[in-house]
């Protein structure tokens, strides 16, 4: 049995001392740590952002494999380039131009899904005390990686119409002053996550020239931007700027997350350091995700797949939107166009993330709003996603979900005086000024 004393580290971890100093920052999100409960088969989840693949026909899939198998199985199966099968990065120039990007295959890097090449792209530019500008909301495991760095997170407040370009110039103006080194601005544009709001043409080209002017670079992460309801929404910020905004895809929303493949389209100097980072870190994405993937893009109607994911997901918001107008007609939420999430406002007096456990005795989850902001801000907000569960479990859920904050306003009405239901008025389809901090 190993025994340790309080300089080699600690009853749990003999180790402890010896972790690099960044690891401080490596904890577990709360979207994540509700996985497990999550997937109990009684528990209705509103939490992860899990897309619904069984509306991908698995004969699509399938057949792209086999192929693959009996026509390039040595080379599917070998090593390959640390920045991707060129025939697949060409084919990822033909999905980006429907969100109004050229460029170069050569200035693609396939990676291990876009989360890798944020943790990438990260790793390159990140030193301990930089400041990374991101909205207020943002995504949780962003954060994850930025603590990992040790970078301080400055959040920009955002409103229905996405961040707001006065607040960037402020926040800007603010951190120089104080002498801080502002690496760049991590954006989630286009169908947020958490929050559900899209960043107008008028800002994108306002918030553009913010940064082109400050000497800020833009990292734009655009998971769910082919996964509109209506109209199509703004065209990319790449699609604005090229040498100061590096642009982050993925196949996990529009294929499945399974493959683990996205990608990142970077200047070229940015480009360099990112296959080098890549090949550092995994030598190379797996070739045989590669090839079954250009495989499916080369032999399937996947424009046609994606239409099939919109009209699931469209149902699915409607019938979160419909149960919450029924059971918490007074709370405020917003009204995405696209992508997964709901961003849902609770009552001043009470708290998303304490609240959690009775909700989950009442078996519905959920991810509480302190999750997406690294200063604790978020506790009276709530991120719903309605990409996993069917129409009726959604509407179980959001019942469940009601009544649970009804008996934590009836429990501060009885032991506190503070739960009067007065405080459920707000406008809904707002985004409430809390969210703005």
């Amino acid at each position: 049995m190993i025994e340790s004393s309080p300089a080699q580290g600690n009853n749990l971890d003999p180790w402890y001392d010896s972790y690099a100093a960044r690891t401080a920052g490596l904890a577990a999100s709360e979207v994540r740590a509700l996985f497990a409960v999550a997937s109990r088969p009684e528990v209705v989840s509103l939490a992860g952002g899990m897309p619904y693949v069984s509306a991908l026909p698995q004969e699509l899939v399938t057949g792209a494999m086999d192929k693959v198998m009996a026509e390039r199985g040595p080379v599917a199966l070998q090593y390959g380039s640390g920045q991707g099968v060129p025939a697949l990065r060409e084919q990822i120039l033909e999905v980006m131009a429907l969100e109004g990007i050229s460029g170069s295959a050569d200035d693609v890097v396939v990676t291990t899904g876009s989360q890798h090449a944020l943790e990438l792209f990260s790793k390159l530019f990140i030193d301990p005390g930089d400041v990374v500008i991101a909205e207020g909301p943002s995504y949780v495991t962003a954060m994850v990686i930025f603590n990992s760095y040790q970078a301080d997170v400055d959040h920009v407040p955002m409103d229905e119409h996405g961040l707001i370009p006065g607040a960037l110039r402020e926040h800007i103006a603010r951190l120089k002053a104080a002498g801080r080194r502002i690496k760049f601005l991590y954006t989630i544009p286009t169908f947020h996550n958490p929050a559900g709001v899209t960043l107008t043409w008028e800002r994108r080209l306002e918030i553009l020239e913010i940064c082109k002017s400050e000497g800020v670079l833009v990292l734009e992460d655009n998971p769910y931007g082919l996964l509109y309801f209506g109209d199509r929404p703004p065209a990319a910020m790449r699609s604005i700027e090229e040498d100061g905004v590096v642009y982050l895809g993925t196949f996990s929303k529009t294929l499945a997350p399974g493959f683990r493949l996205g990608w990142a389209l970077a200047p070229h100097a940015i480009r360099e350091k990112l296959i080098l980072a890549n090949e550092a870190a995994v030598l190379s994405p797996s070739s045989f995700t590669q090839l079954v993937v250009s495989e499916y893009l080369s032999q399937a109607d996947w424009r046609g797949q994606i239409d099939t994911f919109r009209g699931v997901y469209r149902e699915r918001k409607e019938a979160m939107l419909s149960a919450l107008q029924e059971h918490l007609p007074e709370l405020s939420w917003t009204n995405p166009n696209g992508g997964f999430y709901v961003w849902l406002t609770l009552p001043e007096s009470l708290d998303s993330k304490a609240m959690l456990p009775r909700a989950v005795k009442e078996l519905v989850a959920y991810t509480p709003g302190t999750a997406f902001y690294a200063d604790g801000n978020g506790r009276q907000n709530i991120r719903l996603s309605f990409c996993y569960p069917t129409p009726e479990q959604i509407r179980v859920g959001i019942r469940r979900l009601a009544n649970v904050v009804s008996g934590e306003l009836d429990l501060l009405e009885t032991f506190a005086g503070t739960g009067d239901l007065s405080q459920l008025r707000m406008s809904r389809g707002a985004f409430p000024p809390s969210d703005l901090r």
